[in-house]
């Protein structure tokens, strides 16, 4: 009897102890699973918000990236203040909060198009709320100074698109590819490049989730709530008008951080306008970025085309990719 009854305690203990077990394999996958939102379809709206810089002389640029939408199918809203001025920013910190909430929060908007960077979005970063965002994801799309948006959507699991923005679409043709493609990762197209060789690339194959941006805002964000978390992922940089010096500390802030720590591979983009400084670097960035990272093996792309130049290919962050460096051409293949 006694052993009867101490069998059934036992298998009683072990139901429990599954249970337990499943319920947090389960909250687990549920707190890394990524949240993609849908796709867009002709009808849908997309609005144009200005979270950061001041939109000078801005009409001819608003005007034309209304025009490409309108001619995709989609429906285009303007944030009340996009066109206010304070300074150095589009309207004070509550009005750029305010477009920009009201676009998180109204559901007939389907996507968020920021209209520039420059300088701002940190400061509004901690007063938006994504609680509305995450019961019906949205995408928004941006980058430089967007990095922070992007960030933020990174620490909540969902992707983003950093891409061009109406800032740099005025000296572009509408068959410029970085339209085209923006266009095909809204609608939901496949998405993968293959990229010309490099002779500075560190050859190697990965995967992992993409996430990054702006050298600037990736070095301001650490220790902050919006710091990237890059284990097991793969870092997206790209940088403009700065000094080799400046590149080479704002890197070592990262690697001082943990970044490259269990890091999956490095993609760098466009590192653009570089200033030249009385006493040379002595060495280009490609190498700067080598010997900065010496002691990992994980992959080292260069010269992926995004960032602040008029080719912007756009990449969907927050994305599982595979990532296969060679000498000779090289792949970046998004997986759905």
């Amino acid at each position: 009897m006694k052993l009867k009854i101490i069998y059934y305690i036992f298998i009683c203990i072990n139901i429990i102890f599954n249970m337990t077990a499943y319920s947090q394999k389960e909250s687990k996958e549920s707190e890394n699973k990524l949240i993609q939102p849908e796709y867009l379809k002709s009808g849908d709206t997309i609005s144009i918000v200005a979270p950061s810089g001041v939109l000078n002389n801005f009409e001819n640029k608003i005007k034309l990236a209304i025009d490409i939408f309108e001619s995709w199918g989609l429906k285009v809203v303007l944030g009340d203040h996009i066109y206010n001025k304070n300074g150095h920013f589009a309207g004070t910190d509550s009005q750029r909060i305010d477009d920009f909430q009201n676009a998180l929060d109204n559901q007939s908007i389907k996507a968020i198009w920021c209209a520039r960077g420059g300088y701002g979005a940190v400061r509004i970063i901690d007063d938006l709320n994504f609680n509305n965002y995450l019961k019906k994801p949205k995408w928004i799309i941006g980058f430089s100074d967007i990095t922070v948006i992007h960030n933020k959507l990174n620490n909540l699991n969902s992707e983003s698109i950093h891409a061009i923005m109406p800032s740099g679409i005025e000296s572009l043709e509408p068959s410029n590819e970085s339209i085209i493609k923006l266009k095909s990762v809204l609608f939901g197209e496949s998405l993968s490049y293959s990229i010309s060789s490099n002779k500075d690339n560190k050859t190697g194959t990965s995967e992992g989730v993409l996430v990054g941006g702006n050298l600037t805002l990736l070095q301001t964000l650490i220790g902050s709530n919006t710091e990237l978390k890059t284990d097991n992922k793969i870092l997206f940089i790209e940088e403009v008008g700065e000094y080799a010096y400046h590149i080479d500390r704002m890197l070592y802030s990262l690697k001082r951080a943990g970044y490259f720590e269990n890091c999956n591979g490095l993609i760098v983009g466009q590192i653009s306008d570089i200033k030249e400084n009385t006493t040379d670097f002595g060495m280009s960035i490609n190498k700067l970025i080598l010997d900065l990272l010496k002691e990992y093996d994980f992959p080292v792309l260069f010269d992926f085309p995004a960032g602040h130049e008029k080719v912007n290919y756009p990449i969907i962050l927050g994305r599982n990719i595979k990532l296969k460096v060679n000498l000779s051409a090289s792949k970046v293949v998004f997986i759905n």
